[in-house]
């Protein structure tokens, strides 16, 4: 393991948090980077407009696995308004920091929850979330 990483970094990514596969969620959200090869999943469950769980399914690097576990701390309880408006740069700096060269992964972590909303809602405009 790179000594870039910060100790928040390596504890998300030996103990992550919310990871699996959630049954019966409410959007899910696939992102991927074709040049290293991660794919993540994002799950939320939401009531009310407001994300009452998130879980994360994600193949890859150390620091694609800790920016989804720590975008899922950062967004559950949040409206979707609110979580909406948390950015790559939180997710890093909720881990103390990122390498430059790994930033990317934080980059996922956004575009998957976006994905997760997105799919929320087309469920929710055809009536079936």
């Amino acid at each position: 393991m790179s000594n870039d990483y910060t100790n928040k970094v390596i504890d998300y990514f030996r103990n992550p948090h919310n990871m699996g596969k959630m049954e019966n969620p409410n959007g899910i959200g696939k992102v991927g980077n074709t040049v290293c090869g991660d794919v993540m999943w994002i799950y939320i469950k939401v009531k009310d407009e407001v994300i009452t769980d998130c879980s994360f399914e994600t193949f890859g690097c150390v620091a694609a696995i800790a920016t989804s576990s720590a975008l899922t701390d950062l967004v559950k309880g949040k409206s979707i308004e609110e979580a909406l408006k948390v950015t790559n740069k939180d997710v890093a700096n909720e881990l103390g920091g990122l390498p430059s060269m790994k930033m990317h992964c934080s980059l996922l972590a956004e575009q998957g929850l976006k994905a997760a909303v997105d799919d929320y809602r087309k469920k929710s405009s055809d009536g079936k979330s």
